[in-house]
């Protein structure tokens, strides 16, 4: 079994276009021995809990001019390589995703922590909606075959608050500060959306291992 550590945000367009290449990763390598836990970063860990409109966000990071063009264009080109239709002009605000991280922690204890990802990054980038907004992330929990009065309760809580937080700061301590990452058997990283040959190749080099890990242990 190999076991895949992804460190990633919910409004980080590279991660979805990651998630899109490590999935063809899969496909092509035909493995499916490949266990996935998502992991939170916070690429605004000071954004307000309530957001800030997309032009603020935007202006505040990129400043002013064609460069936020340029820069949501070469990403939008990429996207689409990987069968993602960006929709930037439907997005309205930039949110605090403190909250959406908790709901992909709750998911992984109901066995559909990739769904929600899925649900959750569609959401943001093709539709234009709110990820740090209650009702939208109950909305998304249920698409992902969540109950959505149970997901409701969770959320309205503050348990996973702590974890999530924690999570990231150690993600931070191990020296990551750009998503997404993928960890593999935590021994091996691979920084960014690399194309589908690159995870090919840490699968294959991990299974070496576990196979030379095999063999002398039983020599």
């Amino acid at each position: 079994m190999i076991f895949v550590d992804i460190v990633s945000d919910t409004i980080c367009p590279w991660c979805y276009i990651g998630k899109r290449r490590f999935e063809k990763a899969l496909r092509i390598s035909g493995r499916t021995d490949v266990a996935l836990s998502w992991r939170p970063f916070q690429l605004n860990p000071d954004m307000p809990i309530e957001g800030m409109t997309r032009d603020d966000y935007v202006r505040a990071k990129f400043g002013g001019g064609d460069r936020p063009r340029q820069i949501y264009q070469a990403i939008a080109e990429s996207g689409r390589e990987a069968g993602i239709e960006f929709q930037f002009s439907r997005i309205r605000r930039t949110p605090n995703t403190i909250l959406s991280h908790r709901l992909i922690y709750w998911s992984a204890k109901n066995d559909c922590q990739d769904a929600v990802v899925s649900e959750l990054f569609k959401a943001y980038f093709e539709q234009g909606l709110d990820v740090g907004d209650l009702d939208t992330l109950v909305g998304i929990a249920q698409r992902s075959g969540l109950d959505p009065l149970r997901a409701r309760r969770f959320l309205m809580s503050d348990e996973g608050r702590q974890e999530v937080v924690a999570s990231d700061v150690y993600a931070r301590r191990l020296g990551i500060n750009g998503v997404p990452c993928f960890i593999v058997n935590r021994k091996y990283a691979v920084s960014g959306a690399q194309p589908p040959s690159a995870f090919v190749e840490v699968f294959n080099l991990a299974e070496r291992d576990a196979a030379t890990s095999a063999a002398q242990s039983t020599a």
